[in-house]
């Protein structure tokens, strides 16, 4: 018996074209999905996010996130981990102290609707997940050696231990921030504009960075 797409006349060139049409779909549709749960898990936050809402906003099937992410732990798992990625890629690498502080004030300074700051905020939520949990413990570490090692901090010289206190401290002012701008209502922080936050919060990681 011929093939249903030969009986159908259906040639090979048609059969390759609706295989990738239904990629572009599926991946079109997780791309919706990551955007509208990244949204909702950084603003919202875990526990009050549910799937029905992620699928709306996505305007999307909620049975598709089963599909394409398991569960709601697994898309939370997927947007954190997009996350981390996106700032990596905004990582200067061993930049001199005054390039970090700038490149940071600049990232805290965004408009809370900005990817980097849903980015920044996403970090400080939590699903209890111990996957998830990782992610997030290696993002936060990686980042403070980063400052660290801009202000003079070397893994194997006790006598910088001060300096990776001081990162860490840093780092916690500047997620801080960010955490308050969208959740507290406390003004005049929550409406700041960049320029408002800038000279303030650069002077404070200057301050805690420079030994």
């Amino acid at each position: 018996m011929a093939p249903v797409s030969a009986a159908r006349g259906i040639g090979d060139e048609e059969v390759v074209e609706a295989s990738a049409a239904r990629a572009r779909d599926a991946a079109n549709t997780q791309s919706l999905l990551l955007a509208a749960a990244r949204r909702r898990f950084a603003l919202d936050g875990y526990s009050a996010t549910t799937v029905r809402e992620i699928a709306a906003d996505a305007g999307v099937n909620v049975a598709l996130i089963n599909r394409y992410f398991v569960s709601k732990e697994g898309l939370f798992e997927a947007c954190l981990t997009r996350a981390v990625e996106g700032l990596e890629r905004l990582d200067p690498g061993e930049a001199p102290l005054e390039i970090l502080v700038h490149d940071i004030v600049a990232q805290v300074s965004e408009p809370l609707s900005s990817e980097n700051s849903l980015r920044l905020l996403l970090l400080l939520r939590s699903s209890g997940d111990p996957v998830t949990e990782r992610i997030r413990r290696e993002t936060f570490r990686r980042f403070a050696e980063r400052m660290a090692t801009a202000a003079g901090w070397r893994a194997d010289d006790d006598g910088t231990t001060d300096v990776m206190l001081r990162a860490e401290i840093a780092m916690a002012a500047t997620f801080g921030i960010v955490l308050l701008r969208a959740t507290s209502g406390l003004e005049p922080l929550t409406s700041a504009s960049a320029d408002d936050l800038r000279e303030p919060l650069a002077e404070v990681l200057g301050a805690l960075l420079t030994r």
